[in-house]
C-alpha cells in the first residue's frame, strides 16, 4: 500500500489561489477514480477537484472558507501500490491540521498517574469509611417554570410582605409558579419570575427562541459581501427613479411572442431584451454612461461595446452574467442570450468569461420587483439600471382616468462621474423609447 497526495490544481489563468467551498468527502470515505472531492470558488466560477486514483481518504488539508494556494496538497490518499509519496515528499503540513506521512490525528494518549506510594506491610489498612450523603441546602428547590399558571379563580399561597412586593412590582401572583409548600409563592420564586420575565407566552403555547446559530460566509456568499462593501464604501450613489407606461411595450411584446416564422427559432421575449436595446440607444447618445472608472489611477474607461451584467439570482446567490456586446443584437438574439446565460447561472456552468466584463448592468426582481429599489451599483461600473414590478395602475389622461401597464425604473449613478442631470436625461430617454416601443426598431 502506498499515499498518494492531490494537490489544488492550477484553476484558471492568472489564479494564484482559490477558496474552498465543498467537500464532498471525509477522512475514512473510499472514493473511485474521477469521484469529485471538492469545490473550490474563484471570482465567482466554482470548480470541481475530482480524484485521479481510487483509495481512502486519509487527511483533508483545508477547512470550507479557507483559501488555499494553488498547488498546496489538499488530500491524502492510500492507495494499491506505491502512490506518488517518496522520502522527499512524505511530509506534508498545514498548521494546525496534521504533519507526518500518514497525516492522520494522533490519538490523545491518557496522561500516566503517577505511582501511588506502596503501603507499609506493618500497616493495616483503615476501613473505607462511606461517604456521607449530600446535603441539600435549604430552600434550594427552583420553581419549575414549565408548570402552568393557576387556573382563573385559584387564590395564590402568598405571604403579606410577598403580596405587598408582588404588588408594587405589578406582578399577577397567579402568573408565579410557588416552590414553598402547597405551591406557597415566596421571594425566591418573585426574583426567578422578574429574571425570566413573564411567562404569559406558556398560556398560548409560544415559547421564546433564545438559539443563535454562528453560519460562516464563505463562497459566492463572501464574494457578493467584498462586492458590495467595495462599491458602497468606494462610490457615491445617486438614485434616480422614473415610472414608465409599458402598456404599448407589453400589447407590443404579446403579438411578436404570438408570430410564427417559418424555420425561424426565436426565444419568447420579456420587457428585458427592449430595455436592453433601449440602454443601447440612449448610451449612443451618452457614452460616458457605458465606462468603468479606476477610481486608484484617476481614469475613466469609456467603452464602445455595450457589455450588460444581467444580475442572476441562483441557489447560491446573485451572479452577473454578461450580453457581451448588445450593440450588435437584436431583440431576438439578446433574449435569447439572457436565457442561455440565465440557465448557465442557474446550473453552475458559467464560465468565468460569462460572469465578467461588464459595462453597464440591470438588476430586476421579476413580478416581486417591488415599487422601487436602491440598486447597488457593480463596482467599477458607473451606472445600474433597476426594474421594479408592474402594476395597472389608474392614469389621468387629461379627462378620465383609464387603466395603463405602469413600472418604474430605479436607477444609480456613480455621482462622481454622472451628474444627477444626465442621469436623468439617459432615463427620461430610455422611458420615451419604451413608452414608444417602434423606436426601438428604427436606427
Amino acid at each position: 500500500m502506498g499515499e498518494y497526495v492531490i494537490k489544488l490544481p492550477d484553476v484558471g489563468e492568472g489564479v494564484a489561489e482559490a477558496e474552498l467551498v465543498e467537500w464532498q468527502v471525509k477522512v475514512g470515505d473510499l472514493v473511485r477514480e474521477d469521484t469529485v472531492l471538492a469545490a473550490v470558488m474563484t471570482d465567482k466560477a466554482t470548480v470541481e477537484i475530482p480524484s485521479p486514483v481510487d483509495g481512502e481518504i486519509l487527511w483533508l488539508g483545508a477547512e470550507i472558507g479557507d483559501t488555499v494556494a494553488i498547488g498546496s496538497p489538499i488530500v491524502r490518499l492510500k492507495v494499491a501500490g506505491e502512490g506518488n509519496v517518496g522520502p522527499e515528499t512524505g511530509k506534508v503540513e498545514k498548521a494546525g491540521k496534521a504533519e507526518g506521512p500518514a497525516a492522520k490525528p494522533a490519538a490523545a494518549k491518557p496522561e500516566t498517574a503517577p505511582p501511588a506510594p506502596e503501603a507499609s506491610p506493618n500497616v493495616a489498612e483503615a476501613p473505607a469509611k462511606p461517604a456521607p450523603p449530600p446535603v441539600t441546602p435549604k430552600n434550594s428547590a427552583r420553581p419549575d417554570v414549565s408548570t402552568a399558571p393557576r387556573p382563573e379563580g385559584e387564590k395564590p399561597l402568598a405571604s403579606p410582605a410577598v403580596r405587598l412586593r408582588a404588588k408594587e412590582a405589578g406582578i399577577d401572583l397567579r402568573q408565579v409558579v410557588g416552590s414553598g409548600p402547597a405551591g406557597r409563592i415566596r421571594h425566591e420564586d418573585i426574583d426567578a419570575f422578574l429574571a425570566r420575565g413573564p411567562q404569559l407566552a406558556k398560556i398560548s403555547g409560544l415559547a421564546r427562541n433564545e438559539a443563535v446559530e454562528d453560519i460562516k460566509v464563505i463562497g459566492l456568499r463572501r464574494k457578493i459581501a467584498e462586492k458590495m462593501a467595495l462599491a458602497k464604501s468606494r462610490i457615491p450613489h445617486i438614485t434616480y427613479v422614473e415610472e414608465i407606461d409599458v402598456t404599448a411595450l407589453e400589447e407590443l411584446r404579446t403579438a411578436l411572442n404570438k408570430e410564427k416564422r417559418a424555420g425561424a427559432e426565436r426565444p419568447k421575449l420579456t420587457l428585458l431584451p427592449f430595455l436592453m436595446r433601449a440602454m443601447v440607444k440612449a448610451i449612443a447618445d451618452q457614452p460616458n454612461i457605458n465606462a468603468l472608472f479606476d477610481d486608484e489611477a484617476g481614469i475613466i474607461h469609456q467603452h464602445g461595446g455595450v457589455h450588460i451584467g444581467i444580475a442572476a439570482q441562483t441557489p447560491s446567490g446573485l451572479v452577473v452574467p454578461v450580453v457581451k456586446h448588445a450593440e450588435a443584437r437584436d431583440v431576438w438574439e439578446c433574449g435569447a442570450e439572457v436565457n442561455r446565460l440565465a440557465e448557465a447561472a442557474r446550473s453552475g456552468t458559467a464560465t468565468r468569461d460569462e460572469l465578467s466584463g461588464s459595462t453597464i448592468t440591470i438588476t430586476s426582481l421579476g413580478a416581486m420587483g417591488g415599487v422601487a429599489t436602491t440598486p447597488v451599483i457593480n463596482h467599477p461600473e458607473v451606472a445600474i439600471v433597476g426594474v421594479n414590478k408592474m402594476m395597472v395602475r389608474p392614469v389621468w389622461d387629461g379627462t378620465q382616468f383609464i387603466p395603463r401597464k405602469m413600472m418604474n425604473l430605479s436607477s444609480s449613478f456613480d455621482h462622481r462621474v454622472i451628474d444627477g442631470w444626465d442621469a436623468a436625461v439617459f432615463i427620461q430617454r430610455i422611458k420615451t423609447l419604451l413608452e414608444t416601443p417602434a423606436l426601438i426598431f428604427v436606427d
